[in-house]
Parts: C-alpha cells; structure tokens; sequence
C-alpha cells in the first residue's frame, strides 16, 4: 500500500462507476494511491454539490479528462498551495478507467492539496 494517499474519489455508493471500482479496479485504487469515498445520492441517484474545496474542473464524463489531460493537469497544479481540497467533477459515469485517472492523479502528486475526483452521477 502506497505511503500517502494522492486522490480521494467521491462516487455515488451503489452505482455501476462503485461496482465497476470495487469489482475490477484501476492499479492506483488496488495499491491505495487512490481511496474511494461512497456517498449516499438523491433520490435520482446523483450525488449533492460539494460543501467544501475549490472546484478547478467540471467534465461531462471521464473520458474528457484523459482527452483533455493537459489542461486537467494545469488546472490542478496551478491552484494556489493553499485552501481547501481542489476537486475535479465528472457529471456522469458508468465506469473509470486508469487512463482517465492518469490526469488527474499526477497532477494531484505535484500539490499540497488533497485532490477529490467526485463524480456526480452513476448509472
């Protein structure tokens, strides 16, 4: 198990992004870089606003952010070293690879900041 946690991954508890996480997950969540946090949803099965952290990113699924790795990676890193957590938001997910990770975990490496990927809703 990793030293230090890099990313926390706030996910709808019960949705298929869960199963697939738990079930067959990328090597950074196997060796504990990456930790899981399962929320209740609403009734619509989507997760609420975050109350706290600064949010840099807002994609509309996961796959944006390994397309768009450069820029998840800027706006991570170019947050200022101090506040709160710095959270990336993926509307919607079936399942995340480590791929789609890769982004935003290394990014996470390079600050002081905790790092929430949450994503919003799950099928």
């Amino acid at each position: 198990m990793a030293d230090q946690v890099e990313l926390i991954i706030q996910l709808p508890r019960g949705s298929s992004v869960d199963r697939q996480l738990r079930e067959n997950p990328p090597d950074s969540v196997a060796s504990g870089r990456v930790v899981l946090e399962h929320l209740p949803a609403d009734e619509e099965g989507r997760l609420l606003p975050p109350r706290a952290g600064e949010i840099v990113l807002s994609v509309l699924s996961p796959e944006a952010l390994a397309r768009e790795a450069d820029q998840t990676r800027q706006v991570i890193e170019r947050a200022d070293e101090a506040g709160g957590p710095v959270v990336v938001l993926v509307e919607a997910a079936e399942e995340l690879r480590g791929d789609e990770l890769a982004a935003v975990l290394d990014a996470a490496g390079e600050t002081h900041r905790v790092v929430i990927l949450r994503i919003m809703s799950g099928a």
